[in-house]
């Protein structure tokens, strides 16, 4: 039913079902190790002195000791998870850098491609803390599910590297993804610096296409194609958070969303 001339990418983040307080870091890690091994130890003098197990001790003992077999195993977690920061909840969840200022949140990053008339064509999930190894996967993603790649291709400076301009060339897709300063100067309208000037072919190219008025048009549209259905989904829906837990069970549950989502629209627009 949607239009899939042209699809406009987004992305953003959503709060994992995690607590920010139950984060494991090598350090913490290691002094929670000497804590365990110090309290093993005290108690362990303490039956020594007894001659036997102090009335009330086993208990407390027996987790203490169950605990601190099971430090090599969140180190190794930790070590194979290639970040700094693992949480204890979630251990797929990851802190991601929120756009406009807002810190960093503990989530996944939630993908869209959005057709011209709102409807989602293609969605997923990813740990991904930028978006610079989305463009791609995202314009395959709407390829598999239509069966043929989107016309054009309109994305934000986030998404924006040279070989995605070159690879969106090779594919012969129109694509619209200007570089952070040329996306300055089209929100603001203050020309890029002259010392800002790109020295390669495929970025000027993309530069002239979108200071062009037909680029303007093309890139203005992406605010009122992809954001607002984001902003659905988020606001009206109240996918500020996942229900469930690990990167598999919260890809299906943004999937579910978005195929509601559709769903929805399309029979709104049904009943006009």
């Amino acid at each position: 039913m949607g239009k899939l001339g042209r699809v406009a990418i987004d992305s953003t983040r959503i709060r994992a079902c995690a607590s920010r307080d139950r984060i494991d870091t090598e350090q913490q890690l290691r002094n929670e190790r000497v804590k365990l091994r110090r309290q093993v130890r005290k108690w362990q003098k303490a039956c020594d002195r007894d001659d036997g197990e102090p009335a009330g001790l086993a208990v407390p003992l027996e987790a203490t000791r169950t605990q601190l077999a099971k430090m090599p195993e969140r180190l190794e977690r930790l070590r194979k998870s290639g970040v700094k920061k693992l949480s204890r909840t979630d251990p797929d969840a990851r802190f991601l850098r929120q756009s406009r200022g807002q810190g960093f949140v503990l989530g996944y990053t939630a993908e869209v491609a959005v057709t011209d008339d709102h409807f989602i064509v293609a969605q997923r999930i990813t740990q991904q803390p930028a978006d610079n190894d989305s463009l791609l996967p995202m314009v395959e993603a709407v390829a598999q599910q239509w069966g043929s790649p989107p016309g054009q291709v309109v994305a934000d400076a986030g998404f924006f590297s040279l070989e995605n301009l070159r690879q969106l060339v090779r594919r012969g897709m129109d694509g619209y993804v200007p570089d952070s300063n040329l996306a300055r100067e089209l929100n603001t309208g203050q020309r890029c610096p002259g010392h800002n000037r790109p020295r390669d072919a495929v970025q000027r190219r993309m530069r002239q296409k979108l200071r062009s008025p037909a680029g303007r048009r093309v890139y203005g549209r992406r605010k009122a194609t992809v954001e607002p259905v984001l902003g659905v989904l988020k606001q009206q829906r109240g996918m500020r958070q996942f229900r469930t837990r690990g990167l598999a069970k919260v890809a299906v549950e943004f999937t579910l969303a978005a195929l509601a989502y559709d769903l929805t629209h399309l029979h709104a627009l049904s009943c006009r």
